[in-house]
């Protein structure tokens, strides 16, 4: 089962595509789609939209597992990532590629077993439960790897299905 990680943004989009298997997990692939800064929010959601759709077509997953918005302090910023994510979940729904959705608490849960864990611990578990050499870069890659596998612990009788 390819389960593809997704930490929406609408400057830097990081993913995640990981294959779990009954016996295991392993990288496909990781790392973060990028906006220019000086383009329109609208050009830069087309970019995020085409290459999503270029990010589908490689890995084919069995799912894709996105966070949750949740609002933060700042309205300016959660409104342009709402947008992002939108034409992420548009490009995925037009697939038929099934769609789980995990706060942030949900993901520091299942990967470090609590959710007051921090970022360096959670990225330090990436690290160690796919036995990588380093923590995937940017932060964006390493918190939609951190879906993945959230989804991948999350559910397992999804795996047993394949």
């Amino acid at each position: 089962m390819v389960i593809l990680g997704i930490d929406p943004g609408y400057g830097i989009v990081g993913f995640g595509a990981l294959d779990k298997q009954p016996n295991g997990i392993k990288v496909i692939d990781y790392g973060a789609i990028s906006t220019p800064k000086e383009n329109t929010l609208n050009e830069r959601l087309a970019i995020i939209y085409d290459s999503m759709n270029i990010l589908l077509d490689k890995f084919s997953p069995d799912a894709v597992s996105i966070e949750k918005l949740y609002w933060g302090r700042n309205i300016t910023t959660a409104i342009p990532v709402a947008e992002a994510r939108g034409v992420i979940l548009l490009a995925v729904q037009q697939r038929g590629i099934p769609i789980y959705e995990y706060t942030p608490l949900q993901v520091k849960s299942a990967l470090v077993g609590t959710a007051k864990a921090d970022k360096h611990q959670v990225q330090f578990m990436v690290k160690t439960l796919l036995g990588l050499q380093k923590i995937p870069r940017p932060d964006d890659a390493a918190d939609a790897v951190a879906m993945a596998i959230c989804h991948s612990q999350t559910n397992q009788k999804l795996v047993a299905k394949k």
